[in-house]
């Protein structure tokens, strides 16, 4: 038979008042920093700049205030690795969506306005009850 110790996985932890005001003075500073680079024309790199803030911001809020910092290391490393995927795979989305203004129309003559299989076909009559919508 085991004997149960004084310290149990299963006790919340407490967290001070003052990490809390720590993390949400970091969030408010960080909040300043996003105001403040969006003053800025970095071209591309405008929203790549306010999604690592924003992941940083998630980061600080899901570590601290969702206690993943506590908790076991493996779920806070989960978590963190995921936000890092959805980022990657935002910004691989984003390769795509900044490079559409680069696509040209085309700007040839077009050969025939209508294919000549068009040319033989007997226009058709409307059915009974329906109504011509030309």
């Amino acid at each position: 038979m085991k004997t149960m110790s004084a310290h149990s996985d299963n006790q919340p932890h407490i967290t001070p008042v003052s990490t809390y005001l720590g993390i949400g003075l970091a969030l408010l500073f960080l909040t300043f920093v996003t105001v403040w680079v969006a003053q800025f024309d970095l071209g591309e790199f405008n929203l790549i700049v306010a999604m690592l803030v924003a992941t940083l911001k998630g980061t600080l809020v899901a570590l601290i205030f969702m206690h993943l910092y506590y908790d076991n290391k493996l779920y806070a490393t989960i978590f963190v690795v995921s936000l890092g995927f959805l980022a990657l795979f935002i910004v691989f989305t984003l390769f795509d969506t900044m490079r559409r203004g680069d696509i040209y129309p085309e700007t040839g003559r077009q050969i025939k306005e209508r294919s000549a299989i068009y040319d033989n076909l007997k226009p058709t009559q409307p059915a009974e009850g329906s109504e011509s919508q030309h």
